[in-house]
């Protein structure tokens, strides 16, 4: 008979045996198909394909030609022709009509959105009637161009749009006075300076008076809010920096008549 110690030298080998077979196996090799790849990428490329191409403009709401915009060119008209003292400023009300923001004139001025021939805003600049036209005598109508636009904005459902003029593309080459200037002063500034009770006694109602006061240094001082000049267009937002670049250009070349 095997002694103790023997049973034990063939218990012990039999373990090593049946474990050194245990641990073997295949290669361990990776199925491509398995693998997903590291995204070692935080930043998407910029798409270029025009689908959805990157502003690098710096204008988050660019301006478009094609719309009318109540902040810039409607409420403007209206500060200048009839939100004066005496009509439908905050305090007079004349008739209960306030056209002092885009707020009030939708509560107020009877607008009827794309509907302009039944907006009693519009129909009362077009009114031939002296009596009932606003801005009523001694004020001067508004010009065609200006009543297309009020009668465009309403079209286009009186909306309450406003936008980022691109300053960086201001072109100071060869200011017109009928594209640029004009258009400007009928807009802020003609509806106060002109007829017989122009503010302030300033016209600004032809070529010949606004070369005037430009040339006096008056309009740059006003329209830019230098110290000693009262800021203009009176009570509204400061012209665009490309604008009143403009009107500086313009009066640098001499005021020109173009």
């Amino acid at each position: 008979m095997r002694n103790k110690k023997s049973w034990q030298l063939i218990i012990c080998a039999a373990i090593i045996i049946i474990a050194a077979n245990s641990c073997k196996h295949e290669p361990f090799v990776l199925d491509p198909d398995d693998m997903t790849p590291i995204d070692t990428t935080t930043v998407t490329p910029p798409d270029t394909t025009g689908s959805n191409p990157v502003d690098t403009s710096g204008n988050s709401n660019p301006c478009d030609s094609s719309l009318v915009y109540f902040d810039t060119q409607i409420l403007p008209l209206l500060k200048s022709n009839c939100a004066l003292s005496g009509c439908h400023d905050e305090t007079t009300a004349e008739e209960g009509i306030i056209l002092t923001s885009y707020e009030k004139v939708i509560q107020t001025g009877e607008v009827k959105a794309g509907d302009p021939e039944d907006s009693d805003l519009y129909e009362r600049i077009i009114d031939s009637d002296p009596d009932k036209r606003m801005p009523p005598p001694p004020n001067v109508a508004l010009t065609q161009d200006q009543i297309s636009l009020i009668r465009e904005w309403i079209a286009q459902g009186a909306k309450n749009l406003s936008c980022e003029e691109n300053n960086s593309g201001c072109n100071l080459d060869g200011v017109s006075f009928v594209t640029d200037i004009q258009t400007v002063i009928n807009t802020n500034c003609r509806g106060c300076h002109s007829g017989s009770a122009a503010s302030g006694g300033v016209f600004l109602d032809n070529y010949q008076n606004i070369a005037s006061v430009a040339q006096s240094g008056r309009l740059y001082g006003a329209v830019s809010h230098q110290a000693g000049y009262e800021p203009m267009p009176l009570g509204a937002n400061k012209l665009p920096q490309c604008t009143i670049d403009q009107i500086d250009a313009w009066i640098k070349a001499g005021t020109p008549n173009n």
